[in-house]
């Protein structure tokens, strides 16, 4: 499987370059590998950017076996882990946010709970915090991504993922410096 191919210095937001879907699950089964509690992750992107093949790297990594897809229509997939729960959020079919209310958005964000939001935008006002934002772009080499830190808890996500990042990068290939 394809690595992504990394070049964040410390403390910054990280870009990356992922070459096919390989390397984006790869960067899934990464940013799984960095959380260490409870995370609320927005999933930006347009449609068909790779936001759902990202989240089937990080229920893979986390030992999910069965299909992954995107919650397009029911608007959340639930996942119970070993390590909790996890949920899944396609907001794309709201026409207001105030019906996540009415779908109980207050307990799936529970504090222990990784709860992994596409279309985020979607729920301005109603959604709480997010620790991590992700954006995902078409790119000539395949997709863009950065990954920045929104509050103190992704902030320490971001530090751990980019030293996984870097180890993998030592081990498989060099890194490409992005600007």
């Amino acid at each position: 499987m394809a690595k992504p191919l990394l070049i964040p210095p410390q403390n910054a937001p990280i870009r990356l370059t992922i070459p096919d879907e390989g390397a984006m699950e790869s960067l899934g089964a990464s940013l799984a590998q960095a959380t260490t509690g409870g995370l609320t992750v927005a999933l930006c992107g347009t449609l068909g950017a790779g936001k759902t093949t990202l989240t089937r790297g990080f229920l893979r990594a986390l030992g999910h076996t069965g299909t992954v897809k995107s919650p397009t229509f029911t608007v959340i997939e639930p996942y119970d882990l070993a390590r909790g729960a996890l949920y899944h959020f396609d907001l794309y079919r709201l026409n207001d946010p105030t019906e996540l209310e009415l779908l109980g958005l207050r307990d799936y964000f529970s504090p222990g709970a990784i709860c992994l939001v596409e279309w985020p935008e979607r729920g301005d006002g109603v959604l709480p915090a997010l620790d991590l934002r992700v954006e995902i772009h078409y790119c000539d080499q395949g997709r863009s991504v950065d990954i920045q830190a929104t509050t103190p808890q992704g902030s320490n996500l971001v530090e751990t993922l980019s030293a996984l990042l870097h180890k993998s990068n030592d081990t498989t290939q060099p890194s490409t410096p992005h600007n």
